[in-house]
């Protein structure tokens, strides 16, 4: 593994651990959304500027990326854990924005449950990153690889049986619409939480 001390290859992993704090934030603030269901205006402004804050910090990465002649690991894969971290945000950011534009009057229950499981996947992000930092610590990655697959095909059954029980309860059209749609966001937040661990695996596999 490629390690340096020099303060500009170490901001490498302050940031990623900025971005890691920053899902497990963003994805409090759905859960309080959906289990809270008052303020709503306000909260999914919190949770759009959370948003912001992640793409700040992914623009940040990149552009040391650019200016730096020495990484701590491959160059293409600091870019594509990046991109895929500030994507799980972006769709949580979606499912809420969906929410208030359609004027969704109160949440369904397999909506607290998808919001619960991304918010145990960010968490388990979050306790994954730092240990990009020291070698010796990359194959406890793995742990976190496994349990973000587990959450993920979890939020995948939540979503079959969502988009089930949508169907069968109501023939609104509209609110069908509405849900099937908010529920995709959500599911593929989770997607893209199960990228971030494949991206984690490759870097561990590759400099363990």
């Amino acid at each position: 593994m490629r390690l340096s001390f020099i303060p500009q290859e170490d901001k490498f992993f302050e940031l990623f651990t900025q971005a890691g704090n920053n899902l497990v934030k963003i994805a409090d603030a759905l859960v309080d959304l959906l289990e809270n269901w008052t303020n709503i205006e306000a909260k999914v402004q919190l949770i759009t500027d959370l948003e912001r804050a992640g793409d700040a910090v992914t623009h940040e990465i990149a552009a040391l990326l650019h200016k730096s002649f020495v990484t701590p690991f491959d160059r293409e894969d600091i870019s594509i854990l990046a991109h895929t971290l500030d994507d799980v945000a972006d769709f949580v950011h979606a499912a809420a924005d969906a929410m208030f534009i359609y004027r969704i009057t109160r949440p369904t229950e397999r909506s607290q449950e998808l919001a619960a499981v991304i918010r145990e996947a960010a968490g388990e992000i979050a306790k994954a990153l730092p240990l990009l930092r020291r070698r010796k610590d990359l194959t406890k990655v793995f742990a976190s690889c496994v349990e973000l697959n587990r959450l993920e095909n979890k939020a995948d059954r939540i979503s079959r049986q969502a988009l089930g029980e949508l169907f069968e309860d109501t023939k609104d059209t509209a609110y069908i619409i509405k849900w099937r749609e908010i529920y995709e966001h959500m599911e593929i937040a989770t997607d893209r939480a199960e990228d971030v661990a494949n991206v984690l695996e490759g870097i561990a596999l590759k400099n363990a």
